[in-house]
């Protein structure tokens, strides 16, 4: 694709996307001003709440990017399984298993090493503020202590549309470098000094670049990188870097879409009304409290009483003519009871939105596993929309991307995720509690079945039983045998049974060898008379092994 085109591209786009700016900066002014520089630049550590009077919304909007974070992408901790896909024959997919597991222990290290879960959090609090967040996975340098490498790109870089599929995955990046910067990202590229578009703070030129990911047929993704001037005409334009990839690095994902729209819609956007209001509210109750503690004053115009002159303060004096009612405090017209009740329906208005009643931390220390157990089941079918759109537009692609720069790198095996051979199987929390559910619920059945005997008992697979239940606890299949090995240790089990001495005389080799003989009757003999002088001092150890030479004498005398 020529630049022109891609220029026109990201042009049409923008303009598509401007109906939103007002909007999300409104979102992000009342619940979350921290983050509004990812719309426009502001300066580095600049006051950002003075606007903000009433703090549920932002403190909610805290709560429920984090429960995100713990519930779908929890760091340290596996929130994904390679398995064995259904089109794989029982006994190729036990010989696979332990190669994927080792697969995906490999994928955890690097993004435990990488700075994953500090911008996937930030990504977060884009999807709850304004319903649309975007992250950039990157391949890290060769030498670093990880392949991966991630960045939540600012709203008001990103521009973005829906591919042929209905997915975010046409992505079009709007930053500016430094020329050391530009340099080190794109280390084969020639900088054009007159195309700066402007200078930073220290005097170093900035220039702007556009980085555009494109769907591709039979490449999987393009890749263009072009410098350009801000007007962005395509004579001016400078062709940075070129390329395509397997799975797209920019990976955009939306709280939920509303018909013919591309970008997200947020809860934020939905409790919106309710923020603004409760705001207002606790600005004008605040205004009505220092009118209560202060007072308004009204005197009469007597020709005495000097209100510029008057100094409220203990014991002071002040003169008033024949008739006239002085200073006299004017009463407040506003009504707290009014305001608070307002402000707790609002409040709590807004708590629901964002879920922070559901999600947030619970108020009693100890909860029974039923309690658990519901609250998990209350919150699952609470997000469970939520929850199935964020595992197809991030959980998945972000595993592909993973993949993918292992696999060139030759870290893990040549893999590919396409649910046939090898399936993509998420473990996060959210996931593993329908899972312990059904374990739950089967572990109720097979002690109502034994309630019938040995009879009922007989239709359950013990082997089948304990290896689905091992899958819904999430045990790893190389803690458990395959079913060569559990012939193999029947057989020996079945050795064993059919000469019970021989494998007493195992376990007693060492004391029959150390007694001369190789007889088990003899060892345990001795083992007996062993344990009773133990019981009774004053016993002998029977002598049978022939090594000894007599009876050995108790050498603890009278007791």
């Amino acid at each position: 694709m020529p630049a022109d085109s891609i220029l026109g591209r990201f042009e049409r786009a923008k303009a598509r996307r401007s109906a939103w700016e007002g909007h999300w900066r409104e979102c992000y002014d009342y619940a979350m001003p921290q983050r509004d520089g990812a719309l426009s630049e502001t300066v580095p550590g600049q006051k950002k709440t003075d606007k903000l009077f009433d703090g549920t919304a932002p403190d909610a909007v805290d709560q429920l990017a984090a429960s995100l974070m713990a519930e779908l992408t929890p760091p340290w901790s596996r929130w994904f399984d390679l398995v064995p896909g259904p089109d794989v024959p029982a006994q190729d997919a036990m010989r696979i298993a332990g190669p994927l597991e080792e697969a995906s222990a490999t994928l955890q290290r690097h993004f435990d090493r990488s700075n994953f879960a500090v911008e996937i959090h930030q990504c977060y609090l884009d999807l709850v503020t304004v319903g649309t967040a975007c992250l950039l996975f990157e391949e890290a340098a060769l030498g670093e202590s990880t392949a991966f490498r991630f960045t939540a790109v600012p709203l008001g870089e990103a521009v973005l549309e829906e591919g042929p599929t209905g997915l975010l995955d046409i992505s079009f990046r709007r930053s500016e470098f430094t020329e050391e910067a530009l340099k080190a990202r794109f280390p084969k590229a020639d900088v054009i000094t007159d195309q700066a578009v402007g200078e930073t703070d220290q005097g170093d030129k900035k220039y702007a670049v556009l980085e555009a990911v494109i769907p591709d047929p039979d490449h999987g993704y393009t890749y263009r990188a072009l410098l350009t001037e801000g007007s962005h005409t395509a004579d001016r334009a400078t062709e940075l870097a070129q390329g395509s990839f397997p799975a797209s690095p920019f990976i955009n994902f939306r709280w939920m879409k509303a018909p013919g729209e591309i970008y997200g819609r947020s809860p934020v956007m939905k409790a919106l009304p309710d923020i603004k209001t409760a705001n207002k509210v606790v600005e004008l109750v605040l205004k009505n409290a220092t009118i209560a503690v202060t007072g308004i004053w009204q005197a009469d115009d007597d020709g005495v009483l000097n209100p510029a002159t008057v100094k409220l303060l203990p014991g002071t004096i002040i003169p008033k003519a024949v008739g006239s009612s002085g200073l006299t405090p004017l009463s407040a017209p506003g009504n707290f009871d009014v305001s608070t009740l307002m402000l707790d329906d609002m409040r709590g208005r807004i708590r629901a939105s964002l879920l922070a009643d559901k999600l947030g931390q619970v108020n009693a220390p100890k909860m029974t596993a039923t309690e658990v157990l519901e609250r998990s089941a209350e919150m699952a079918r609470q997000l469970g929309a939520t929850y199935g759109r964020l595992q197809a537009e991030l959980m998945f692609p972000l595993v592909r991307r993973a993949v993918s720069i292992l696999r060139r790198r030759g870290e893990i095996p040549d893999i590919v995720l396409d649910g046939h051979e090898v399936d993509l199987q998420i473990v996060s929390p959210i996931a593993l509690h329908r899972r312990r559910a059904e374990a739950q619920s089967a572990m109720q059945w097979f002690e109502m079945i034994g309630l019938f005997g040995p009879e009922a008992a007989q239709i359950v697979k013990p082997q089948e039983a304990a290896r689905w239940l091992a899958k819904s606890f999430r045990i790893p299949d190389t803690l458990l045998r395959t079913p060569e090995e559990m012939t193999i240790a029947q057989d020996k089990e079945a050795n064993a049974g059919a000469d019970p001495l021989a494998g007493l005389g195992k376990m007693l080799g060492p004391l029959a060898g150390a007694a001369g003989g190789s007889d088990p009757t003899a060892a345990l003999s001795g083992l007996a008379g062993a344990a009773q002088a133990a019981v009774d001092p004053n016993a002998a150890i029977p002598g049978p092994i022939p090594a000894m030479a007599g009876p050995a004498k108790s050498g603890g005398g009278n007791v």
